[in-house]
């Protein structure tokens, strides 16, 4: 099998949808967030399969940007590009959550707080300096891009328009969800999740589609060829 353009954006669907399914799943009966929870072993997977999802997030979100280029117009370019930065920031620091952060948190267990408490939008009661800043970007990097993108990919109208209305609505959450306790705030994940399930499995169905017209057509005009008479 010959590897083309469709089979690599419809490996970017599969990437967004299971992303989606990671990104939900790892909320699921998280434990509250702290100096002291951070060290367990079970927030270091966590930490890691998060690390996973930011991967398979920007995988996805390049094969949508990209099957549509045109469609996506200067709102897509802008929307994509502040998305797959924040998601890149997203993979950074879940990297410092994992390996970082609790071996810190066993000497200044102070700084470590200080640190969950930006990422859910409190105050921090100590100066973070440039990793605070870096984690109030990601967050405004991640509404921000998720609205753009959300509306580009709704004005596109070729994948699924819930999702993509899903997509732009669940960074508008996000803001709600961050001044909620932390249960709440974990519930962030249902309407992003979700929004990049259903996009990648759009996605995966309309370049599935696209590939066997193609298909379909390569082989009709190889029969019209063969069927030609000689002169």
């Amino acid at each position: 099998m010959d590897l083309t353009a469709h089979h690599l954006t419809r490996a970017a669907g599969v990437s967004a949808a299971v992303s989606g399914a990671l990104f939900i799943g790892v909320q699921v009966k998280h434990p509250h967030l702290d100096s002291s929870s951070i060290q367990t072993t079970e927030m270091m997977v966590r930490e890691g399969v998060k690390q996973v999802m930011a991967a398979l997030s920007l995988v996805g979100l390049t094969g949508m940007y990209l099957s549509q280029v045109r469609r996506n117009g200067l709102l897509g370019l802008v929307g994509y590009v502040v998305l797959g930065l924040s998601y890149l920031s997203i993979m950074a620091t879940n990297f410092a959550g994992a390996f970082v952060l609790p071996a810190v948190a066993k000497s200044d267990p102070g700084y470590v707080d200080d640190v969950i408490a930006v990422i859910k939008g409190d105050s921090p009661a100590g100066d973070l300096g440039v990793f605070g800043t870096v984690i109030q970007l990601q967050g405004f990097g991640y509404l921000v891009g998720g609205v753009l993108f959300g509306v580009a990919l709704f004005r596109a109208g070729v994948l699924a328009r819930w999702a993509t209305a899903l997509l732009a609505l669940g960074g508008l959450v996000t803001v709600a969800l961050s001044v909620m306790p932390d249960a709440f705030y974990r519930l962030l994940a249902l309407p992003n999740g979700i929004a990049m399930i259903g996009l990648g499995v759009s996605l995966w169905t309309t370049q599935r589609a696209a590939s066997l017209a193609t298909s379909a057509s390569s082989a009709t005009s190889a029969s019209t060829a063969d069927a030609a008479p000689v002169r």
